[in-house]
């Protein structure tokens, strides 16, 4: 009775978040309630903690190699002995420990596989009376045919469809080898990378990464530029996401995994890269270089796992911008058109070292620290010729004409270090008890130098401009999460979380008009910005397996407080906007197994895009000549619904096709939107512009016409609306939007490959109008020596040879009546990239990091 007891509390309490939801206004909560809504969320889910039950049935055991090393990630998949029937199955523990609670009374057997071991299988397993336990004890695989075979015979697919993600084969692109994360990501059909490098993921650059599933807070674009492609392993992308993840991201996640493996002993994997002298250099002021080295060094031993890592990247790349712009202020016209050199030159190095520690099977320790420097430099030193004034509609009428020279250095440094321990613990019950803790400190940073010359003489100076910035930032995050079988129909897993974030901001914007004067402030584009934003969050979220249905359905109840202060440097403004909020956040997904081979599924899942400092400070900073850009100190968060419905299908010989349809709805849209700042400047502003509905299609197939030639194929297409208001103008437009990826690989020999690879972006409309298509099509050719220890990759990148436009993109923005801008951006093409990579192997690469959660996203 006393258990039943606690059930009922259990669900009771869960009843009274979302009564608690309910009731309180979102937008006049005050801070007294705030708070006790807050302790009051921790004790609900410290009550559902205790909901527990102690009678299940399950199968327990642990799967090893041939020298007694647990294999992690094993799988373990149970059968029905009468018609070999799948019933449910799970994976190893990084001990290689596996426990399948509540398998029904009846007659079973057990298959155990590992990617490159034999299989094994365990018959007949009888499972006679409820709460019975059976422990298969220890399972030995021994290596099955040789790699060299495995590559051949028995690949991986390069997608696999789960309930909730699809996962691909990062291996299969080689294309990124040498690369970054981003190399990776662009070859995914929900992710496009435009010709600014700008990543989205169906249509949106709101969404969340994880490194080996752990959430952090971070500008994805800056964050995975840092990790290098030879790392990676798998890439999952969970767009319909469930309550037990953070709920941020309008799009969904991205989980980034890296290699991995579970055998004792050692493991030094060593990258180099180097690129070929550019073949066209566009003019710009200096030769770009690309080179780089990255290393891993892990090292296994009973108990002990240790990782080191280590990455120097210069990728510097060359380019130009060729653009139009007019504004019109009464009866006037002003027309500035340009060209120059649009350039960056880009420095990064890191370094991670995590120790974990398993005493036993029961628990597992790990501490992890990871620190940096990052260094981006954007050159765009730019003509402004012909520009003239004239009388609107008489273009040959001109008031004036004048020339002169922009020459534009901005730069942002990131130098940041963080710490994480982890702790695990499994009970004789089968439940288990996570705890993270993750402290991260990081100064950005970075001045913008912007001088008006003039033209062809530079030595006149019309206005220097020096604007610094120093941000300092703080985060913390707590978690701890519970996961237990109380019930025969699923898993339980419950879990809090607390985040705190300390941004503060010094902008400091001098100019002079005379090279011999000293800089003088602007206070009107001075300030300081501090941000202060905490976040309790708990939830609960149930999954489970029942016959061919696989289910899931969870809520997220989250508190948030945010502080932003804003001074200038006069010393004539000094505000608090303060926001606060409660949230629920529900999901639930569903898939239906047809067959082993088919499956249907549907998902739906609540989200929240919160935005960064940088978008919410009001004092405008010079982005360059033509530009300023500021932001809405009372910006709201976009809140998401994200619905999807689709299915996927395997075929014999590792083919496949999935599909996947969907509809997005924001509340809340953030875009940046232009106004005329005065005759030659335009304000680029971030703010709420109303709401966007996203219908699309999501499709990848893989398939094999020759056992040697081996095709990834995947597209998207979605309908693109937005529907508001800006600054008492109706802001509505309507697009279809689509790209594709195509990934082809030819093995002509065992240890040679070609691959070729295009990836495509059709034009995209935005608030106040549109970017172009955008187009990357590269070859890779790749042999393995000495064993497979030594591979050598050479990438001709972006291939144009002066027939297309390739790496280029026209983004154009207007106001009828006001404003028309049109900027061309002319990428290097035609880039030729060596990459070594040596393995010095004694066992397997176990390495696991921790990943930068706050700063990266302010960067």
């Amino acid at each position: 009775m006393e258990k039943k007891r606690l059930s009922y509390i259990g669900w009771l309490s869960a009843i009274l978040l979302i009564h608690l939801r309910v009731n309180f206004n979102v937008r006049t909560i005050n801070i007294r309630e705030m708070k006790i809504l807050g302790k009051l969320t921790w004790v609900i889910v410290f009550l559902l903690l205790f909901t527990v039950k102690d009678a299940f049935t399950q199968i327990s055991g642990k799967i090893v190699d041939e020298a007694n090393s647990p294999l992690e990630y094993a799988t373990v998949a149970i059968y029905q002995q009468k018609d070999s029937l799948l019933v449910t199955g799970n994976v190893t523990e990084p001990n290689g420990s596996f426990i399948i609670p509540f398998v029904e009374a009846g007659a079973y057997y057990v298959v155990a596989s590992f990617i490159g071991y034999k299989s094994r299988t365990i018959g007949d397993i009888v499972m006679a009376k409820k709460g019975e336990k059976k422990n298969l004890g220890q399972i030995m695989l021994s290596m099955g045919i040789e790699l060299d075979e495995v590559t051949v015979q028995g690949e991986r697919a390069t997608v696999l469809n789960k309930i909730d993600r699809q996962v691909f084969d990062s291996q299969k692109f080689q294309s990124a080898q040498g690369g970054t994360a981003t190399d990776v990501l662009r070859n995914l059909p929900s992710v496009q990378v435009d010709g600014q490098g700008e990543i989205s993921v169906r249509g949106s650059k709101g969404f969340v990464v994880l490194l080996n599933g752990k959430p952090f807070q971070g500008n994805a674009a800056s964050l995975i530029d840092q990790l290098p492609a030879n790392a990676i392993d798998r890439v999952e992308v969970i767009t319909a996401p469930s309550a037990s993840y953070d709920p941020e991201g309008k799009a969904g996640i991205i989980n980034i995994l890296t290699k991995k493996g579970a055998a004792d002993g050692s493991f030094v994997q060593v990258n180099l890269r180097g690129g070929l002298p550019s073949i066209e250099n566009y003019d710009n002021a200096n030769i770009h270089q690309r080179y780089g080295m990255d290393a891993i060094y892990n090292v296994r031993k009973d108990k002990w796992n240790i990782s080191m890592g280590g990455s120097y990247q210069r990728n510097d790349l060359g380019g130009r911008r060729e653009g139009d712009v007019y504004t019109i202020i009464n009866d006037t016209l002003t027309r500035f058109p340009s060209d120059g050199e649009r350039s960056f030159d880009v420095e990064d190095f890191s370094g991670r070292f995590t120790v974990d520690f398993t005493p036993d099977s029961t628990n597992n320790f790990s501490l992890g620290f990871y620190g940096g420097i990052k260094n981006k430099d954007r050159l765009a030193d730019i003509v402004y010729y012909d520009n003239h004034a004239s009388v609107v509609g008489e273009d040959n009428n001109r008031l004036y004409t004048i020339q002169y020279f922009n020459h534009n250095l901005r730069t942002r440094t990131s130098d940041f270090a963080l710490g994480s321990l982890d702790y695990s613990h499994i009970f004789g019950n089968s439940s288990k008890l996570s705890t993270s803790f993750l402290y991260e400190y990081t100064l950005l940073g970075g001045p913008t130098v912007n001088q008006n010359l003039g033209y062809p003489n530079a030595n006149i100076l019309y206005q220097d401009e020096y604007n610094t910035n120093d941000n300092p930032l703080n985060g913390i995050r707590f978690q701890l999460d519970y996961t237990w079988q109380p019930f025969s129909f699923g898993k339980l897993q419950t879990g809090y979380q607390y985040r705190k974030l300390l941004h503060v901001g010094d902008f400091v914007y001098q100019r002079r008009n005379d090279f011999n004067s000293e800089f003088q402030l602007v206070p009107d584009f001075s300030s300081e910005v501090d941000l202060e934003r905490t976040i309790h969050a708990g939830y609960g979220q149930l999954t489970g397996k029942k016959g061919r249905w696989d289910y899931s359905l969870g809520a997220r109840m989250e508190v948030m407080d945010r502080a932003l202060d804003l001074k200038d440097k006069a010393g004539t403004i000094d505000t608090t906007y303060v926001y606060n909020f409660v949230k629920l956040y529900p999901s639930a997904s569903v898939q239906y197994g047809v067959d082993n081979d088919w499956a249907l599924k549907a998902a739906y899942s609540k989200r929240v895009d919160r935005t960064t400092t940088f978008k919410m400070n009001p004092f405008p900073e010079r982005e360059h000549s033509e530009t300023l850009e500021q932001g809405d100190p009372e910006l709201l968060p976009e809140f998401i619904d994200l619905f999807e419905l689709g299915f996927n299908k395997y075929f014999q010989n590792d083919q496949s096709v999935y599909a996947t349809a969907y509809f997005r709805n924001v509340e809340n849209l953030v875009n940046r939107v232009n106004t005329v700042y005065n005759d030659s400047i335009l304000n680029r502003i971030y703010t709420n512009v109303g709401t966007a509905k996203v219908v699309g299609l999501e499709v990848g197939a893989e398939f094999k016409p020759h056992k040697r030639w081996t095709n990834f194929v995947g597209g998207n297409i979605y309908r693109y609306a937005i529907d508001g208001t800006f600054d008492n103008r109706e802001v509505n437009t309507t697009a279809t939007v689509y790209s594709f990826n195509v990934n082809s690989t030819l093995q002509f020999w065992k240890t040679a490959s070609v691959q070729f690879t295009l990836n495509y972006l059709s034009d995209r409309n935005t608030a106040q109008g549109e970017d172009s298509r955008y187009y990357s099509p590269n070859l890779t050719l790749r042999k393995t020596f000495m064993d497979r220890k030594l591979a050598v990759t050479l990438q001709w990148l972006n291939m144009d040879m002066g027939l297309l436009d390739t790496n280029e993109q026209r983004i154009s923005t207007w106001r009828d009546g006001e404003f028309y801008t049109t900027t061309n951006y002319v990428y290097e093409v035609d880039m030729f990239v060596l990459n070594l990579s040596y393995t010095f192997r004694n066992g397997k690469n176990r390495s696991k990091f921790i990943k930068s959660e706050f700063g990266e996203r302010e960067f």
